[in-house]
C-alpha cells in the first residue's frame, strides 16, 4: 500500500482550493502550483507550499508537466492530484508522475488513453451492447470524406473534438451549406484546445437531456456507480446547471442507466473516480457519449446526496485500499443543484468578462456551499475559464433546493465586472425548469431570460445608494470643521447634485444632508427622506422613505460605483461636471470585447455585406466568436489581419451603410 503523506493538487482556483480542503482534513499536506497570473490567489495561500511554474498562459505553467514534476521534487510530494481540466485526462502525464516514482491520484494511464479519444471509446464499448448514436468516426479527416458522412448519417449533425470535452470545438450543421464552415471551425478550436484537429460525426438531437453517472471503483476489482446527475441546462454545448436525481428517471430507467455505464467502465478495468455521459431523446432512449477519466467540475451534487466525499475517496482508492462500501449501501438523499457562476454577459451571446472583482460577498444561507477561487480584490484574466464560482446547494426537495439557490444567487454580490448571476436566478425560477422539462436546447429556446429586466426602481436605489455611501465615505475621513455640515455653501437652499450614467440612462440625485444620517432627496420623479443606518466596508443599510432598510453593498472605484441590491447588481458610471471633450469612438467600426486572437477574417476592404453575414472570428478564452453584420453595408477598411493579437477596445473594422 503506497504512503501517501504530501500531495502536489496540479491545479488552480477553485478546483485546487475544494482539492486542497479534503486533503486537509485528512491529515494529508498540500503543495499548490500556480502561473504569474494566480500568485495571490486563496488557492495558493492555503497550501502548505506553493511553486511557480511559469508565466500567465496555461501553455508555459499548468501544462507544463516537467514543471509540475520538478515543483513535486523541490517540496517532497509523495503523490500528484490533477484535479479537472488541464493535464487532469493526459496518459502521457499520469505515466509521468508514476515513473517519476509518484502516486498518481487518478484512473490508470491505460485507461485515460482508451476513454480519452472519442472514436476509440465508442467502438470499445459499443462492443460490450452500450447504445450508440449513429456517427462517424473513422480515421480518414478529409473534408470531403466528413461532408459525406455527414449527409449519409443525416442532418442535422454534430461534430466534437475526439480528443477534447468540455463543449470546446463541438459545431452543428443543419443544413449542407453549414458543414465546411463547422469543419474548418472545429478542427481549429480542436487543434487550439487539445493539440489534436481530429473530428467525429455524431447525429445531433435536437432537444435530448444530457445525463452522466459517476463511478468509483477500487484496484481489488469493486466497481460502483453512485447515480446518476442532470446536466441538460447547457449554454454554448457546456453545463450552467446540474442536479440530481434528474427528474426524468424512473426508477426502472435510472437502473438501466446505471447499469450500462458499469458495463463502460468494465470495459477499461476503470479504478478510481470516473464519469460516464449519455443523451437520451424524450422517448427516453439514451446512447453513450463519452467518459471523463477524471473528477468532473458537479462532482459535488453527489457528494451531497450520497454523503460521500470523492475526493477522500479517490485518495484511498490511490493508497490502494477498497471501498469500504457496497453498491447496495449507497444511496440517493435529498436532492442537490449546483451553478456555475462565470463572469460573463449572457445578453452577447455570453461573452466573457474580464477585469478586477471589486466585491465578492456570498449569503450565509442554510444549505448553501461555495466553491470559489476568487475573492474581494482578485481578478479574472483571459488566460483561463471565466468562472468565479461554483454554488451549490443541498434540500430534502428539488423544488426547495431551486428555489433556495435562486435566492441565494439573488442576495450574492459579485460587482465589478459583468456575470450570468441575474440569468441563473431567473433560469432556476423559469417554469420549464422548476416543473423538470429540461432539454440542452431549452436556454437556446428562452432568450428571453438572457437579457436582463428593466427595473427603474432598483437603478434608483442604486443611484441613491452609490451618492449617500460617497457622501458617508467623504465626512467619515473629514476632519476640517468637523461641525460643519459637509457640502456647506452660502446658498443654503440649493441641494447637493450628483449625476450617474447607467447605460444610455442618466440618473441625477439631489440631496441635502438633515444630520444623523438623515437626507432629502430627489431622484427622478420622487422626493423623500432617507436615512444612512449602517456602513461597514461595502455593507451598506439604507432606510427608504418606505421606512423598509434595503441591505446593500456598494463599492467606489474612481468615476464609478457599484450596488449590489437584493434585484441585481448595478454599474454607475459618474458624470462629470465639467465634461472634457473626448475623441469619439470609430463611426462604424467594430471593437474587439476582450483581448484575443483574429483566427479569420472573412471580408475584404471595399467588400459588400448583407445583415447577419461573419465578419470575422476572434478566439478569446479558447472559445471562438464570430462577429457578424447588424445589417447591410459595404466594408469600408479591414484593419486587423488573420494571426493578430488584439486589446479590449480595439477597432478590428470599418463598415458604411
Amino acid at each position: 500500500m503506497p504512503l501517501i503523506e504530501r500531495v502536489l493538487v496540479a491545479n488552480r482556483g477553485e478546483i485546487a482550493l475544494r482539492i486542497m480542503r479534503t486533503l486537509r482534513r485528512m491529515g494529508l499536506g498540500t503543495v499548490a502550483v500556480f502561473s504569474d497570473a494566480d500568485a495571490a490567489t486563496p488557492a495558493v495561500r492555503f497550501a502548505d507550499a506553493a511553486v511557480r511554474l511559469g508565466p500567465s498562459p496555461a501553455k508555459d505553467s499548468y501544462l507544463r508537466a516537467d514543471a509540475i514534476l520538478s515543483a513535486a521534487k523541490q517540496t517532497g510530494a509523495d503523490a500528484v492530484h490533477p484535479g479537472f481540466g488541464f493535464l487532469s485526462e493526459n496518459p502521457d502525464f499520469a505515466q509521468a508522475v508514476i515513473d517519476a516514482g509518484l502516486v498518481f491520484i487518478g484512473p490508470t494511464p491505460k485507461a485515460i488513453r482508451a476513454m480519452g479519444l472519442k472514436r476509440e471509446a465508442k467502438a470499445l464499448v459499443g462492443k460490450r451492447g452500450v447504445p450508440l448514436l449513429p456517427g462517424f468516426d473513422g480515421g480518414d479527416q478529409s473534408t470531403a470524406l466528413l461532408k459525406q458522412k455527414a449527409m449519409e448519417i443525416g442532418l442535422p449533425v454534430i461534430f466534437k473534438p475526439s480528443a477534447g470535452g468540455g463543449g470546446k470545438g463541438m459545431k452543428i450543421a443543419r443544413t449542407e451549406g453549414e458543414l465546411e464552415a463547422c469543419i474548418e471551425a472545429g478542427r481549429r478550436e480542436a487543434q487550439g484546445a487539445f493539440g489534436d484537429p481530429t473530428l467525429i460525426i455524431e447525429q445531433y438531437l435536437e432537444r435530448p437531456r444530457h445525463l452522466e453517472v459517476q463511478l468509483l471503483g477500487d484496484t481489488h476489482g469493486n466497481l460502483v456507480h453512485l447515480f446518476e446527475r442532470e446536466c441538460s441546462l447547457q449554454r454554448r454545448h457546456q453545463k450552467v446547471v446540474e442536479e440530481t436525481p434528474s427528474p426524468a428517471l424512473t426508477p426502472e430507467l435510472r437502473e438501466q442507466l446505471c447499469q450500462a455505464a458499469l458495463e463502460v467502465g468494465r470495459a477499461v478495468d476503470y479504478t478510481n473516480a470516473g464519469t460516464v455521459e449519455f443523451i437520451m431523446d424524450e422517448a427516453g432512449r439514451f446512447s453513450f457519449s463519452e467518459m471523463n477519466t477524471r473528477l468532473q467540475v458537479e462532482h459535488r451534487v453527489t457528494e451531497l446526496v450520497t454523503g460521500l466525499d470523492l475526493v477522500e475517496q479517490q485518495v484511498r482508492v490511490a493508497r490502494g485500499e477498497r471501498l469500504s462500501f457496497t453498491q447496495a449501501e449507497v444511496k440517493q438523499r435529498g436532492h442537490a443543484v449546483q451553478v456555475r457562476l462565470y463572469a460573463e454577459d449572457p445578453s452577447t451571446q455570453f461573452l466573457p468578462s474580464i477585469g478586477p472583482v471589486r466585491d465578492f460577498w456570498t449569503p450565509p444561507v442554510g444549505g448553501l456551499i461555495v466553491d470559489a477561487g476568487i475573492e474581494s480584490g482578485g481578478e479574472v484574466t483571459p488566460h483561463y475559464d471565466p468562472m468565479i464560482a461554483k454554488l451549490i446547494v443541498h434540500a430534502e426537495h428539488r423544488a426547495q433546493s431551486f428555489a433556495t439557490l435562486a435566492r441565494s444567487l439573488e442576495q450574492t454580490s459579485v460587482l465589478g465586472l459583468t456575470t450570468n448571476k441575474g440569468f441563473l436566478a431567473r433560469l432556476l425560477r423559469h417554469p420549464p425548469v422548476v416543473e423538470g422539462a429540461l432539454s440542452t436546447r431549452l436556454i437556446a429556446d428562452a432568450a428571453g431570460l438572457l437579457v436582463e429586466p428593466l427595473d427603474v426602481e432598483r437603478d434608483r436605489l442604486a443611484a441613491v445608494a452609490a451618492t449617500l455611501y460617497a457622501f458617508s465615505a467623504r465626512r467619515a475621513g473629514d476632519d476640517f470643521l468637523p461641525h460643519v455640515t459637509s457640502g456647506f455653501r452660502n446658498n443654503r437652499f440649493r441641494d447637493q447634485r450628483h449625476a450617474w450614467r447607467r447605460g444610455a440612462d442618466e440618473l441625477t440625485v439631489s440631496y441635502r444632508d438633515l444630520g444623523a444620517g438623515a437626507f432629502q432627496v430627489s431622484v427622478g420623479e420622487t422626493s423623500g427622506r432617507w436615512r444612512v443606518v449602517a456602513r461597514e466596508g461595502a455593507a451598506f443599510s439604507l432606510e427608504a422613505p418606505s421606512g423598509v432598510v434595503h441591505r446593500l453593498r456598494v463599492v467606489l472605484d474612481a468615476d464609478a460605483a457599484f450596488v449590489h441590491t437584493g434585484r441585481g447588481d448595478v454599474a454607475l458610471r459618474e458624470v462629470p461636471a465639467f465634461p472634457m471633450p473626448g475623441d469619439e469612438a470609430v463611426k462604424g467600426g467594430f471593437i474587439a470585447p476582450m483581448p484575443g486572437k483574429v483566427v479569420k477574417v472573412q471580408v475584404r476592404d471595399g467588400e459588400a455585406v448583407t445583415r447577419g453575414q461573419a465578419l470575422l472570428v476572434l478566439e478569446a478564452m479558447k472559445m471562438e466568436q464570430t462577429t457578424t453584420s447588424p445589417g447591410d453595408g459595404v466594408v469600408k477598411q479591414v484593419l486587423v489581419r488573420e494571426g493578430d493579437q488584439v486589446t479590449a477596445g480595439q477597432v478590428l473594422l470599418v463598415m458604411e451603410a
